[in-house]
């Protein structure tokens, strides 16, 4: 989903109208004073009967999104666009990957509690510390890899990317789920399809941020 927030002074959330991706161009029209930030999220888990969501945030530096987090309170307001699901296994895997940096990790805990497949599944997530892993019950042939930054100076997403390129993969036919910082979404896909095999269409890759770059809105 899209999350959209109010910037700090701002008294009213202004939402765009549009339902197709002109929403972005209405966004950026609006004057800085009255235009709300926009952030991807993945929804955590959902209760629609409650009308209730969930969703992490990864608190870090000053950032608009740190910073709202850190001063909103019950009661203020925030939108979300629905961007669906985009996790699409076919038919006929026979096994899994899914692979992320800690941006992907509240997806890749949504996907094993949605869908409790029996297909062996191996599981790489990289976290910045190791405080950061956390103790998460599996069905039978789900395998979790965590792997930490700790004390490293280390690009986000390069333990993961090397991890999956050494491992031992289930037998395929093989989905695989990837995302996080763009270098490792689109080098795990990479590797998969020239080096393993695997056709481009069993791969789902997003890339949810750029290291050095902020988000537009």
């Amino acid at each position: 989903m899209r999350l959209f927030f109010p910037r700090e002074g701002q008294c009213d959330l202004r939402m765009p109208t549009a339902s197709n991706e002109a929403w972005m161009a209405q966004v950026l029209l609006m004057p800085k004073a009255a235009r709300p930030w926009v952030r991807n999220l993945t929804i955590r888990s959902l209760r629609p009967a409650e009308q209730e969501l969930d969703i992490e945030f990864a608190l870090h530096g000053d950032s608009p999104m740190t910073s709202w987090v850190r001063r909103v309170r019950p009661g203020d307001r925030a939108g979300i666009f629905d961007l669906g699901t985009m996790y699409r296994p076919p038919d006929h895997a026979r096994g899994r990957l899914l692979a992320g940096d800690e941006s992907a990790l509240p997806a890749i805990l949504s996907i094993l509690d949605s869908d409790p497949s029996p297909l062996p599944t191996e599981v790489f997530v990289e976290v910045a510390r190791a405080r950061d892993i956390r103790s998460v019950s599996t069905p039978p042939g789900v395998r979790i890899h965590w792997l930490s930054r700790d004390g490293e100076s280390l690009r986000p997403g390069v333990r993961a990317l090397e991890a999956v390129g050494d491992a031992e993969l289930p037998e395929g036919p093989l989905y695989a789920w990837v995302a996080g910082e763009s270098r490792l979404a689109t080098g795990i896909r990479r590797h998969l399809v020239n080096d393993r095999g695997v056709p481009k269409r069993d791969v789902s890759f997003y890339g949810y941020w750029r290291l050095g770059r902020s988000a537009p809105g």
